[in-house]
């Protein structure tokens, strides 16, 4: 078991990102994780990302407040407890249009997933 305090939880800044405190809850600097890392970040009103796809997903939890998010064709606003996927090349942007500070939690992989390598007809033992 491994418990990072929130008040220990190490902050992390990221390109793009403006209004913004972010701070690594698991994973990475905050502590061993096998396969995702966790952030939580609060946005300033105001704040936000620009719009920027990367290669790997990525899953939001709304904990307070409102966010509004795009993928540079739809936008959509969150509220309290709702969850949004941006899928691996998939543009994503986070904005706080509201005059309150708004709380997201983030989950995202630690690598790209990598395809499967085929294994050789031959290696495999088939004829």
């Amino acid at each position: 078991m491994h418990v990072v305090r929130i008040d220990a939880a190490p902050a992390y800044e990221a390109p793009g990102h403006h209004l913004m405190e972010m701070r690594r809850l698991q994973g990475r600097e905050a502590g061993p994780a096998d396969t995702v890392w966790l952030g939580l970040s609060t946005l300033a009103p105001g704040g936000g990302t620009t719009l920027d796809g990367s290669n790997v997903e990525k899953i939001y939890l709304v904990l307070e407040g409102e966010l509004l998010l795009s993928n540079g064709i739809e936008e959509v606003r969150l509220a309290r407890l709702d969850s949004c996927r941006f899928a691996p090349g998939e543009a994503r942007q986070l904005r706080n249009t509201g005059t309150a500070p708004a709380v997201v939690l983030l989950v995202m992989p630690l690598a790209p997933a990598t395809p499967a390598t085929p294994v050789p007809a031959a290696v495999a033992g088939t004829p």
